[in-house]
């Protein structure tokens, strides 16, 4: 019997159109070679699964079925796999040929982080920043740190809050022992959440900076459609209640609930009030469940500890900042 691969790249496509060929393209000219992609097919209607050319044996295709969503689809390539690391990988997504070997080189060198993230580029101008790490606001709100800068700015290794699922290397054992992504979510802000259960349990996150991957951001869902601002509204909301600990959640609660007003007010005069505030009722709606379960979320160090790895100021969500105090290299 063959040993499992070092890796296990898992690639969620549903409808993804011209971008998964070359996705997986750059997966077979990566520098590191110990690895196994499983493409997990939501159901897809466009047929670009079906025409999928896979490239070696590396490569297989599992088919849910149905539109299980990106939370669910990864629970089960994960839960299938005997790899010690889980990459996973958009199909909206172009990786340069070291993408693995870097993200792989630095989780070993940091045994204390539960995952990595990647340095992501914009795929139609990677001059621009897709984003550098998962940001999370003490006040319920989520952000890529940097994107839409200069890929100038890109900062060095470091600690990060947690990666984007987008690109992003988790230890195996790490995401299944929390459960890997909460399929309630069905998609967006699971990584976010998946990154604040790990930060309580104890288990950092780093960047890899020379792990480079083209991303089109949403290029499938649509950045700003009605299904992308109702999943992550209400899934930041969830995040936010679930994952507060203690007296923190009733000394932030005022916080969240004056940024979500203002977040509503402006989904009015930006056009996109509809998913918003029907985001907001259908996370109340759902509630019950992610209260009850903010008694299973794993507390093993202080929540002041997981603070300082967030963003708190008001300013820092306008300047899609990376660090606590919201500023960019050199300000």
């Amino acid at each position: 019997m063959s040993a499992a691969p070092a890796v296990t790249v898992i690639t969620v496509a549903y409808d993804s159109g011209d971008f998964l060929q070359p996705c997986m393209d750059a997966l077979t000219a990566q520098s590191f070679a110990d690895f196994e992609v499983v493409v997990v097919d939501n159901a897809s209607r466009d047929g670009s699964v079906d025409r999928l050319r896979l490239p070696d044996s590396r490569f297989r295709i599992e088919r849910m079925g149905f539109n299980a969503g990106f939370a669910t689809a990864n629970n089960h390539a994960a839960r299938a796999s005997s790899a010690e690391f889980l990459a996973l990988l958009n199909p909206d997504a172009v990786a340069d040929p070291n993408w693995l070997a870097e993200l792989v080189a630095v989780a070993r060198a940091h045994p204390e982080a539960a995952s990595v993230g990647s340095l992501q580029l914009r795929l139609d101008d990677p001059d621009v920043l897709d984003g550098v790490a998962d940001v999370w606001h003490v006040a319920g709100l989520a952000w890529r740190a940097y994107e839409g800068k200069p890929a100038a700015l890109a900062p060095d290794d470091g600690e990060i809050f947690g990666p984007c699922g987008a690109a992003a290397l988790y230890r195996r054992a790490d995401f299944l022992a929390l459960g890997g992504f909460d399929e309630r979510y069905f998609c967006y802000v699971e990584d976010v959440d998946l990154a604040f259960r790990l930060r309580l349990a104890g288990r950092g996150s780093v960047r890899a900076s020379k792990a480079v991957v083209r991303h089109a951001g949403s290029g499938i869902s649509g950045r700003r459609s009605d299904f992308t601002m109702f999943h992550g509204t209400r899934n930041r909301i969830w995040t936010f209640v679930k994952d507060t600990p203690g007296g923190w959640f009733w000394l932030l609660l005022p916080y969240h609930l004056a940024f979500n007003l203002l977040y509503g007010l402006s989904a009015i005069r930006r056009g996109i009030a509809r998913p918003v505030w029907r985001a907001y009722g259908a996370a109340l709606k759902g509630m019950g469940p992610i209260w009850a379960d903010r008694r299973k979320v794993e507390k093993r160090v202080p929540f002041s500890e997981v603070l300082k790895v967030m963003a708190w100021t008001p300013a820092a969500p306008f300047r899609r900042a990376l660090h606590p105090r919201g500023h960019l290299p050199g300000n």
